[in-house]
């Protein structure tokens, strides 16, 4: 019933995920998307799916067979709907996920221009740099405990910036015990991220380090590959992939050579070593765990679907009706040692950089009740997540948080941290805040910058020196009718390269607000007054 309503909304999208997840694009959107299309079928394998769905529990194969009859009744009986591809839905694709979040391939840092520059043995030019979306206008959860709520119940308030069409919203309800309501991803039978009568739970993507690059030492063999482990030579294995391309109506398959060493597929290749990428972007207990959820009836039951250690790209935001609320970065956390730089490739050759076993929920970052009595995430660093009473960064190693504070972030904090008496209006008012932080840093220097700005033409003199005090008298809160607002935020795109190119010291990975920083410290006067 769900899929078949799913396709009534919107077909063309629940198709789409199941072109993008079964690694055909090619066959739709011609060459352009072939080495796409390869990295979907590296690291996606149907067999691998086929075969979990053989020996699925009796429950979950009736559910995956639920799914394909949806949508195939749905094409029966509207015969003008035209797929662009897919006629049948066959009960094992839902196998293809791990846990219901679009486009959520996890490389280890490996790109599709090094991907296709392996494959083809021909040099391919680095794609445009893009804004950093998901961290600027991504996810956002926040749950309060009853101590500050006017009801004495937790809340929680759910992706307050989702477009109306982003995810489907539904009531689910079935005589087998489920009631659950909330976002459905497309082509996905369970409710990802929602509440029942017990409990709510959100998601915000994670840049929880779950996948891995090996630097493996191969060398040619007669006419074949073997690599080097542990002082001995392994058989590269070696698979053919075959991929249907359709340029203006007229159909070819390409053929790859790919390789794999036991670490996983080889994805790249740098300073003349090949990248063999480890991963788990599949998995038939992650879908277990996603419609588990839906029906958990406690903190503590939930606690136990989160004990499957499945959820890989995601972070949870909690709250139920006991009053608690929980948060959790990531699920899935492979053990590795941690002397070794994990944003890095490792060594392939050496037993010494495997991943050993998974690391338990409670040794993941995690927090539960904190006395703050509120958690916020928006894909950024779960450090600054309760205030005074978030995790500490020293007790976690480095590869399970990796992730940068952003400026959504550093709003809710400063946003919940007096909180109390909320109710869902109040709520509400706080996700909706208009006020822009980013500005807290570059005003001040634009500031300074006037002060030593040197000669300017009078021409230009003036009008700056309006411009300037219009935004030191600004209160950084958008507004229709805000003059300052339109001038800060024209101002701030002819920034943004410069703070995108700026170089942290020391920090490698710093993330948008660290390089909004250095670059409001350290800009000449021209850098910042000129946009």
């Amino acid at each position: 019933g769900l899929l078949y309503a799913q396709c009534e909304d919107d077909f063309p999208r629940v198709e789409a995920n199941y072109i993008e997840k079964l690694g055909r694009q090619a066959e739709v959107a011609g060459s352009k998307m072939l080495y796409e299309d390869l990295l979907h079928r590296l690291v996606l394998d149907s067999a691998a799916a086929k075969k979990d769905f053989a020996s699925a529990p009796a429950w979950l194969k009736k559910l995956c067979q639920a799914f394909a009859d949806g949508i195939n009744y749905y094409l029966a009986t509207h015969p003008k709907v035209k797929p662009a591809l897919l006629t049948r839905f066959e009960p094992w694709w839902p196998l293809m996920w791990t846990d219901g979040s679009i486009g959520a391939i996890s490389t280890g840092g490996a790109s599709e221009q090094e991907l296709q520059s392996f494959y083809t043995g021909e040099p391919v030019a680095a794609a445009a740099p893009k804004l950093d979306d998901e961290n600027e206008i991504g996810s956002n959860g926040f749950a309060f405990s009853p101590k500050l709520t006017q009801s004495g119940k937790a809340i929680l308030y759910i992706n307050p910036h989702v477009t109306f069409y982003f995810r489907p919203e539904v009531q689910m309800v079935s005589e087998e015990g489920l009631n659950a309501y909330g976002a459905v991803t497309w082509g996905q039978f369970f409710i990802y991220q929602g509440f029942n009568p017990n409990c709510g739970w959100m998601h915000t993507s994670s840049q929880a380090d779950v996948a891995d690059l090996y630097m493996e030492k191969v060398k040619a063999a007669d006419g074949k590959f073997v690599y080097e482990y542990e002082g001995n030579t392994k058989p590269v294995d070696e698979k053919q992939i075959s991929i249907t391309v359709n340029e203006a109506g007229t159909k070819s398959s390409k053929t790859i050579r790919a390789f794999f060493t036991h670490h996983g597929p080889v994805v790249a290749k740098r300073n003349g070593q090949w990248l063999a990428l480890k991963h788990h972007n599949r998995s038939m207990q992650g879908l277990m765990q996603s419609w588990l959820r839906t029906k958990a009836k406690s903190f503590a039951e939930f606690k136990q679907i989160m004990d499957m250690k499945e959820n890989t790209s995601n972070n949870t935001v909690y709250a139920d009706r006991e009053g608690n609320i929980a948060y959790w970065h990531g699920n899935f956390m492979p053990k590795r040692d941690t002397r070794l730089n994990w944003n890095n490739p490792v060594d392939g050759s050496t037993a010494a950089t495997e991943w050993n076993g998974l690391h338990t929920v409670d040794e993941t970052v995690h927090l539960y009740n904190p006395e703050s009595g509120w958690i916020q995430n928006c894909n950024q660093t779960p450090y600054t997540s309760s205030g005074s009473s978030s995790p500490k960064r020293e007790n976690y190693p480095a590869y399970m948080a990796p992730d940068a504070e952003n400026f959504r972030g550093w709003n809710a904090v400063k946003v919940w941290s007096n909180a109390s008496a909320l109710n869902i209006d109040k709520v509400i008012e706080g996700g909706y805040t208009r006020y822009l932080p980013a500005f807290e840093v570059l005003i001040p220097a634009l500031q300074k910058a006037w002060q030593n700005k040197g000669f300017i033409p009078d021409s230009s003199a003036k009008p700056m020196e309006e411009a300037v005090r219009l935004l030191a008298a600004w209160d950084m809160k958008s507004d229709i009718r805000s003059v300052p607002t339109t001038l800060a935020i024209e101002w701030a795109q002819r920034l943004l390269p410069g703070i995108q190119r700026t170089q942290v010291p020391n920090q490698p990975e710093a993330g948008f607000v660290e390089k909004t920083i250095a670059f409001a410290s350290n800009a000449s006067p021209d850098e910042l007054l000129q946009p």
